[in-house]
């Protein structure tokens, strides 16, 4: 690819889902038989809410990608604005777009 900003179109195989955490705040992508022969490189998107939500990748293989999504609620002590401990995150909707390495 060119640093240039010359377009190259890809080859290889990209796959985008989208899934709902369960009650332990997990949620599981299985991607399409034969699409990647490899583990992919997955980005990650959380949709909406008020709290503050983190995530992260737990498990990524060719066939599914496993993501682990935490809530916490911002603290005040003593004037300064702290995050809580996260608790997992149930109902929240992921997106993930996955790309052939």
């Amino acid at each position: 690819m060119s640093t240039a900003g010359d377009y190259e179109a890809l080859q290889r195989g990209i796959e985008r889902a989208r899934a709902v955490t369960d009650a332990n705040g997990n949620a599981t992508f299985i991607w399409p038989a034969g699409v990647f022969t490899a583990a992919p490189v997955v980005t990650i998107g959380l949709q909406g809410g008020a709290a503050f939500r983190s995530h992260t990748i737990t498990a990524n293989s060719a066939t599914s990608t496993t993501v682990h999504v935490l809530v916490s609620a911002g603290v005040t002590i003593l004037g300064i604005g702290v995050l809580a401990v996260g608790a997992p995150a149930a109902g929240v909707t992921v997106h993930a777009h996955a790309v052939a390495t």
